[in-house]
């Protein structure tokens, strides 16, 4: 009988166990937990919610809304119970993170399809498919397994991202594109700043508040990066002889020189989001939001996501993985949750269920799903599997990875994105029931 183990009881991995177990598969879990946890965790229970409550808005006419419209119509077992739990919050999905995870662990563990185990794996099966969602603090075991099926190079050591800007919220009027001595095409975005802009930048990036890191991480924190605040505070040039060097950059807008640069560099192929270049950061959000708004041309940006600094493992998705979440190397060892390199909540339990609806199509012997980018779970597989290898970074939904609608109206555009996904989403639900 073929044997099916998921590894890790995470978001991503309880909802891929109760996914194949509702389907009718037998399902071997395993968790560390009760016997041990990672650093991030304080309850025993599975599929904790370890930060902020918050499974970000619920409008469906922004891409987290969105998203959590297509798990719902997939049927997804862990926001059916969020939803349950609910605590007020707004226009979030804010949920009682204690009952939710006490919910699914019940769940767990009164399935007559699952199995749990509480063990620390240090080897895969090589007769079961394996799911493999053990997050990203995995413990030193599965790193070293993971290592003997990838090669020392694909495992990653992740501190620290730059923030990432909706391209349409740039004002051009201010910045403009160009290459450093007009080297290449001009594929980064420029954001000037005179001498008064800087410092008055600079103060306020250097007096920032910035997020309280965990003991586990602050032994690590600085080895491959420096945070933009960190680099700042070593003396008031360090930023202009680093990532905002001015330098061989021409402003079309002006005849005088910048006295620093920003620079945005292309984080897909639709030019629809863009990468603050050298700002990786552990300001708060708030902060970043107010900080780097200072920035001309930034004035009015919109962040698809905000710059992130712990620690983590993860996969380098597009060399190591393929677009179904599958080991190039192995298709019966498939990786979900953060380790596969999404970033957020809703993102894990969205990979969780689409491993899980993949691995049912691969047993049957039927054409697995590949969801397209104008929904929002087709489009984070898409960025995934397609991104730049070399600089491969984690990624949450937003509507920069969909397919672009060119309706320039932002309200119209985006009840365009929901109608033609949910619309596909329908599509692949009938799929599914033949």
């Amino acid at each position: 009988m073929l044997k099916i183990n998921v590894i890790g009881a995470g978001l991503a991995g309880s909802e891929c166990a109760l996914t194949l177990a509702n389907l009718g598969y037998t399902v071997n879990l395993y968790d560390i937990k009760t016997k041990a946890r990672t650093p991030a965790h304080h309850s025993t229970d599975f599929a904790e919610i370890v930060c902020s409550n918050s499974l970000k808005s619920d409008d469906e006419l922004t891409a987290s809304g969105l998203f959590k419209r297509e798990l719902t119509m997939l049927n997804s077992n862990l926001l059916e119970v969020a939803y349950k739990h609910k605590v007020p919050s707004g226009s979030a999905l804010a949920v009682d993170r204690e009952a939710f995870a006490k919910e699914i662990t019940e769940k767990l563990k009164n399935n007559p399809n699952i199995k749990i185990y509480c063990e620390d794996v240090a080897n895969f099966d090589n007769n079961a498919i394996t799911v493999v969602a053990t997050g990203p603090l995995s413990t030193t075991n599965m790193c070293n397994a993971l290592k003997n099926v990838l090669g020392e190079d694909f495992l990653y050591f992740y501190d620290a991202a730059a923030p990432i800007i909706s391209a349409e919220s740039i004002d051009m009027d201010v910045a403009f594109l160009a290459s450093r001595y007009n080297k290449g095409d001009a594929d980064y975005i420029n954001c000037p700043m005179d001498k008064d802009e800087y410092t008055a930048f600079y103060n306020e990036l250097v007096n920032a508040e910035v997020v309280q890191l965990h003991n586990f991480e602050k032994q690590h924190i600085f080895e491959s990066c420096m945070p933009v605040e960190i680099m700042a505070k070593r003396g008031y040039d360090a930023l202009r002889y680093g990532p905002l060097k001015p330098v061989g950059i021409t402003n079309p807008h002006k005849k005088d020189k910048a006295f620093a640069v920003i620079q945005l560099r292309k984080e897909n192929k639709y030019a629809t989001m863009y990468n603050m270049v050298g700002f990786q950061t552990n300001l708060t959000f708030p902060e970043q939001k107010r900080v780097f708004r200072m920035i001309p041309g930034l004035q009015n940006a919109e962040f698809l996501r905000y710059g992130v600094m712990h620690t983590n493992n993860f996969i380098n998705f597009p060399k190591c993985l393929d677009v179904y979440s599958r080991l190039k190397t192995d298709n019966n060892i498939f990786i979900a949750g953060q380790l596969s390199g999404v970033e957020g909540y809703v993102e894990s339990i969205a990979s969780g269920l689409y491993v899980a609806l993949n691995i049912d199509r691969q047993i049957k012997g039927k054409q697995l799903i590949n969801f397209s980018a104008n929904t929002i779970i087709g489009g984070l597989y898409n960025y995934l599997v397609n991104a730049n290898s070399t600089n491969f970074q984690p990624i949450n939904a937003n509507y920069g990875i969909l397919n672009p609608i060119t309706e320039k109206n932002k309200q119209l555009r985006n009840e365009q994105y929901l109608k033609r996904s949910l619309a596909e989403i329908e599509q692949i639900v009938n799929l599914l029931k033949e």
